[in-house]
């Protein structure tokens, strides 16, 4: 994107991985919410527009949720459900992100839910969001949208982009494999 923008290199993924126990009680009592298939969506383009949809969402769901954890709000660890007044985790910041930007018209298969390890080796949840110009980030704990790469965060795992119940592993530090054959005579 021209000038406020680097580049992202897109994350690469590798094979099928384990649902996160969270969004799997997430799916038990909203299963259209991972029913969704979505195949050969291509990534949303980049555009000055996107840019700042993507900056004025994640500043306005940041500004507008409180930040609770889970057992103070709901009694128990590990609930994934959209802000309950105006309250939530890590993972309510994203499901709001995500429901809001796909009401802005981007694909759900471009928002996609992902689990990270902050510095310190806390899990914690955000959103990616992939572009033409690479996979960019949304944190309730920066308003700054950010490069994949300049979080600070280990990546785990994200939802699969073909399929919101599936989840893929995110293999870092892995260029993409690219690989080519002659054919023999």
């Amino acid at each position: 994107m021209s000038g406020s923008v680097a580049y992202a290199a897109p994350m690469v993924t590798g094979g099928l991985t384990s649902q996160p126990i969270g969004h799997y009680d997430f799916c038990r009592k909203a299963p259209a919410e991972c029913a969704i298939r979505s195949v050969g969506v291509a990534p949303e383009t980049m555009t000055e527009q996107l840019w700042s949809e993507l900056v004025s969402i994640n500043d306005h769901v940041n500004k507008a949720v409180q930040p609770v954890n889970d057992i103070d709000l709901y009694g128990k660890d590990e609930v994934w459900a959209y802000p309950v007044e105006s309250k939530g985790d890590c993972e309510d910041y994203v499901l709001e992100k995500r429901r809001e930007l796909n009401e802005q018209g981007l694909s759900i298969a471009n928002l996609l839910i992902t689990v990270v390890k902050k510095p310190d080796g806390e899990g914690h949840a955000v959103l990616t969001v992939r572009t033409t110009d690479g996979d960019f980030i949304l944190d309730n704990l920066t308003d700054a949208v950010r490069n994949w790469e300049d979080t600070g965060y280990r990546f785990l795992k994200r939802q699969s982009t073909e399929n919101t119940g599936r989840w893929v592993a995110i293999r870092e530090g892995q260029a993409p494999l690219v690989g080519s054959v002659q054919a023999t005579k």
